[in-house]
């Protein structure tokens, strides 16, 4: 069986409008320590992460802590949402969790995001089967991944989670079959189902 943290970064600092230098903020940095804490006793052979600084930043601690080096995969990275920085975050995202097609000018689709977090997923499982992973990554990434398999994880289950960072998804996997997933809450300390 092979296990994966998918990790969600911590709160980011909103005043870097640059996706892949964006930074946590203070805030962020303090509530990483507990994606160290959480992680530190499951045996982790591989951290992974996005290659965008706020996804390394939240599972770096972590992996300096276990002397682990963090591989980073181009295709777990966040969508990409236009060349410009968007003011009406919420009807723009509601529109795309309503059309997998939707897309900006010079920005993804979520069925693009999704395709290529699969892609990336099923090499991951292919390279590191049998192994514990963890994987730092963004909200919308990794939601694309939750609904590819529970397609009952939409824009309301999105919504519940948009302000929730960190947040870690564990996936459970036997070879690429997709056996199981549960949400786990680091401010509650407890697991609980995706979907409700």
């Amino acid at each position: 069986m092979t296990t994966i943290y998918f990790v969600r970064h911590a709160e980011p600092n909103y005043e870097n409008h640059d996706d892949r230098t964006r930074e946590l903020s203070p805030k962020g940095m303090e509530d990483r320590k507990l994606v160290t804490k959480f992680l530190s006793d499951k045996r982790v052979d591989v951290v992974l992460s996005s290659p965008y600084k706020r996804a390394i930043d939240t599972v770096g601690e972590f992996a300096e802590s276990q002397n682990l080096a963090i591989c980073t995969v181009e295709d777990f990275r966040e969508r990409r949402v236009d060349s410009e920085w968007i003011e009406d975050f919420l009807s723009f995202s509601k529109a795309q969790w309503e059309d997998f097609d939707y897309k900006l000018s010079d920005g993804e689709c979520l069925r693009e995001v999704q395709e290529r977090n699969i892609r990336a997923l099923n090499c991951v499982l292919e390279e590191y089967r049998d192994r514990t992973i963890a994987v730092g990554s963004h909200g919308t990434a990794l939601s694309t991944i939750v609904n590819y398999y529970d397609r009952r994880f939409g824009y309301r289950e999105f919504e519940r989670i948009r302000a929730l960072m960190p947040w870690i998804v564990r996936f459970t996997f036997d070879g690429k079959r997709w056996v199981d997933m549960e949400q786990y809450d680091l401010f509650l300390g407890k697991f609980n189902p995706l979907i409700t």
